[in-house]
Order: C-alpha cells, then sequence, then structure tokens
C-alpha cells in the first residue's frame, strides 16, 4: 500500500532525533504534512528538524499525544510500555511503525534500490546515492549515517523518480520495504536479541530477496554462503561481486599511495573496466566500491561518469572519518561494533604508517557483546593497545550479564594476544586522560564504536585547548 501523499496529515514520530526517523520526518515535511516528535535529548538532527520549524518535546509523555494526530511513528527500540504509545491506543491513533512507513513511502517511487547487510550497508548506499546525486537524478535517500556530499542523512529529490535506501535486517525491518533493485553485502551472526542464530538471520534475508519482482535485480557478495539458497524462489537477475574472478565483478591489484588512498583495477568478468582510486581506507571499501559499480554500471552509467563522482568521496562520517592531527598525533573515528566490522577496520589501519596505535572501543548492546564475547576477545586482543570503556546500551537494559571487563580479563588471559596495554575506564573523561599521557607524534588514536565514543575525541580537544 502506498501512502498517499495528497492527505497531508499530522504526524507525531516517537523518537524523532534518530538518523532514520528524523529521514523520514524531513520527507513527510517536504511533501507538506505537519510533523512533530519527540525525543529524550537534543543532538544535531534534533537542532536540524527544529530549524526546519518540526516542533520537538523533550521526553516520552503522553501530554505529547494531542487529538488532531493522525499518524504516530515509532522506531522498534519503543516498546509497548512507553507512554506515548499508550496515549495513542487510548486515542485510536493509528500507529505504525518506521519501517512500515517507509515502505509505503517508497512505493511512490519508480526506481527503488535497497542496500542491506550486516556491514558495509552504509558506506555502499553512501556510495551509490552520490553517483545518483552527482548525475541529477535527484533521487530522494534515506541512509543510516552523515554523508556531507548529500547533506546529511537524508536527501530529499523533487520527483518520484528513485529512492535509494539502506534496509536493516534488525527485527525483519526491511521486509517492509518494496525494492527492485537490491545490493546484499553480507550475512552475519548480528542482532541476537532478536534473531535466534545465523539460520535464522540467513531465513530473513532470503524472505528479502523474495521481495524483488521479476524483473528485479540482486547485487550479492559472492562470499556468502550458499548464495542458491537465497535466491532459490526469486526470478530476478541476481549478479556477483567479490575479490576475485569467481565473481562476475571484482577487483584486484590494488596498491597505494603516500597519503594512504588506494587504487585498484575492476573488471567484469574477464573484462578490464578501469582503474579506480580512492580516498577511503581498506579493502573493503574497495569492495563496496564494486558493489556499487556493479549496480550503477547495470543501470546505464559509465566507469568514467562513477569514476569522476567517487574519486574524492571520503565516506559516510564515523567510517575511518580522520578526525584531526594534532601535535603529530591522527585522530580517527570509526562507527565498526561488530568483531568483523573492527577486524577490517584494524586491517585497513594496518595499511597507514604510524607508531603505536591506541584503539577505544565501546561495546554496542550487552546482547552483542556477550553473544560474540570470544569474538571479541581475539579480535582486539590483536591490537596491542586497546583501551575499553563502558558498554553503550542502546535500546537494552544492564541485566549484570556481561561487561566490557570481561572482555579485558579475557585479553590478559590469553597470553597468545598481542596487547602490551588493555585496560578499563569507566568514564569518558579517565578515557581521555589516558590518552592524553600516552599518545605521542607519530600515533594513531581510534575511538570505534556505534554509541557516543566519539566524545572522547571532544574531551581530549578541551583538554588540549583546541
Amino acid at each position: 500500500m502506498k501512502f498517499d501523499f495528497s492527505k497531508k496529515l499530522k504526524v507525531h514520530f516517537i523518537g524523532i532525533g534518530g538518523i532514520s526517523m528524523s529521514a523520514i520526518a524531513l520527507i513527510l515535511l517536504k511533501n507538506g504534512f505537519t510533523v512533530v516528535g519527540s525525543d529524550l535529548s537534543e543532538n544535531a538532527n534534533v537542532k536540524e528538524l527544529e530549524n526546519k520549524g518540526i516542533k520537538v518535546y523533550f521526553g516520552h509523555k503522553k501530554e505529547n499525544i494531542t487529538d488532531d494526530i493522525d499518524i504516530v511513528v515509532y522506531s522498534k527500540a519503543i516498546h509497548d510500555d512507553n507512554e506515548e504509545i499508550i496515549e495513542a491506543k487510548n486515542k485510536n491513533i493509528e500507529l505504525m511503525s518506521r519501517s512500515k512507513i517507509l515502505g509505503m513511502i517508497m512505493q511512490n517511487y519508480k526506481e527503488r534500490i535497497c542496500i542491506a547487510g550486516t556491514h558495509g550497508k552504509t558506506t555502499t548506499t553512501a556510495l551509490v546515492s552520490k553517483v545518483m546525486y552527482d548525475k541529477g537524478v535527484d533521487p530522494t535517500i534515506n541512509v543510516g549515517g552523515i554523508v556531507d556530499e548529500i547533506g546529511g542523512n537524508s536527501h530529499i529529490g523533487k520527483n518520484e523518480n528513485m529512492f535509494i535506501a539502506e534496509a536493516c535486517e534488525y527485527t525483519n525491518s526491511f521486509l517492509d520495504f518494496c525494492p527492485n533493485a537490491e545490493i546484499i553485502t553480507n550475512i552475519e551472526e548480528d542482532h541476537l536479541d532478536f534473531f535466534k542464530d545465523l539460520d535464522d538471520i540467513r531465513a530473513s534475508f532470503k524472505k528479502f530477496v523474495e521481495l524483488l519482482p521479476d524483473d528485479g535485480l540482486l547485487i550479492i557478495n559472492n562470499r556468502i554462503e550458499n548464495i542458491g539458497y537465497l535466491t532459490q524462489n526469486t526470478k530476478a537477475e541476481v549478479l556477483t561481486y567479490g575479490d576475485d574472478e569467481s565473481a562476475d565483478y571484482y577487483f584486484k591489484n590494488v596498491s597505494y599511495d603516500d597519503r594512504h588512498y588506494q587504487s585498484f583495477d575492476v573488471y567484469k568478468g574477464k573484462e578490464f573496466i578501469g582503474r579506480m582510486r580512492q580516498k577511503m581506507i581498506g579493502k573493503h571499501n574497495a569492495l563496496n566500491f564494486v558493489a556499487a559499480y556493479a549496480l550503477l554500471s547495470h543501470m546505464g552509467l559509465t566507469f568514467e561518469e562513477i569514476k569522476k563522482s567517487l574519486e574524492e568521496f571520503k565516506g559516510a562520517r564515523r567510517r575511518l572519518e580522520v578526525k584531526a592531527i594534532i601535535d603529530g598525533i591522527t585522530y580517527i573515528d570509526d562507527y565498526a561494533h561488530h568483531p568483523t566490522e573492527i577486524e577490517a577496520s584494524l586491517n585497513a589501519l594496518k595499511e597507514i604508517k604510524y607508531n603505536n596505535l591506541y584503539l577505544i572501543f565501546q561495546p554496542h548492546t550487552y546482547t552483542r557483546t556477550k553473544a560474540l564475547l570470544s569474538d571479541f576477545i581475539r579480535v582486539l586482543g590483536s591490537t596491542p593497545k586497546t583501551i575499553l570503556a563502558k558498554i553503550y546500551p542502546a535500546r537494552e537494559k544492564d541485566l549484570g550479564i556481561v561487561s566490557s571487563k570481561d572482555i579485558v580479563d579475557g585479553i590478559k588471559s590469553n597470553k597468545d594476544n598481542l596487547n602490551n596495554f588493555c585496560e578499563y575506564y569507566d568514564t569518558f573523561e579517565k578515557i581521555s586522560e589516558q590518552v592524553c599521557e600516552k599518545a605521542q607524534k607519530g600515533d594513531i588514536v581510534v575511538t570505534m564504536g556505534a554509541g557516543d565514543v566519539y566524545k572522547v575525541f571532544d574531551m581530549i580537544k578541551i583538554k588540549k585547548r583546541i
């Protein structure tokens, strides 16, 4: 069912400051709807919404749900005991999940591109979006990160030609979408507070593939196990991408210049397409580029058009983002929060010359930390200097089942680990003090995690009076 843009309803968003929620709010505002919302605290997204005239209440209170509201939109992080949810039910106001309303909005567009996967979906969505934006297609974009080149986490197109969306599998949200083109970057264990296991996750991705129409297109990483299981019920065209000749599209011959920019050859089958140079660090980003290229070339764009758009692109914020170089120390911020993502980021950083690397890691959610504890210990134990922050709870409550100390203890107890400095500090203030005391010229300091660990860098700047 399409979302009827002609009705001009009043819509209230619970948790309006979230990246995806704020983007949907702006789409509706642009189409003439009255938009209001609530959130627990102010952030950059909230400030942008307020600057555009959207009323934002702080705190989730039943008084925020007024009689003139037509629809209340909530994310899966909002539970049934939320005051605003209860009040909306009492007033018989229609409740709609974030993913459902996004899927309904999407149906108004001719081309609907959804990019999913355990890792890499934000960057790949940003790559595709940047090219289409530069091409003048003027797509509507919803991405789970800040992309400076499109003006933030969303862009509201002037027509209904194309919708590009990052598609998250958590709580099966992406099954509310209606894609006619998909990219799947990878499938691994994650969100185990919702999914039972990897087989359960794969079953969800199988259903995602089945959303494609018969004339649709699937671009999929050929390293994903048993692709045939995922595609057995679709008639859509399936193309693979990867890092060797076994894929339909692939890259090879990677090299780096003195600024750590990477170049690589791009192939389609045995045909050499061209050599790409990009500013994003790491071979995993070469893989993301090839995924985007496979889709874009299939849609008729030339390699030179794609290359011109992406050669200077630095990626979405918090994806190995170089924040500053202060007193000869390079500060980098990264969103990685799953062991595979951490490993990919650390491997990418090995391509940069430095004296010491200080990794400040903030685990994200108790369930993920508990389920993948041994993997966190293994991966974080491979870097010599690691500082652990408190677990970021996100939507969860601390039941005492796991803590960051468990990671530290696991690393210290394993004699095969490379750590010569691994500590846990319970505040960002203590962490910033340690960094200021220990990091020297020629070192790299990385804040890593999906929570608010980036605030450590802000504290360091204050201590250094910058």
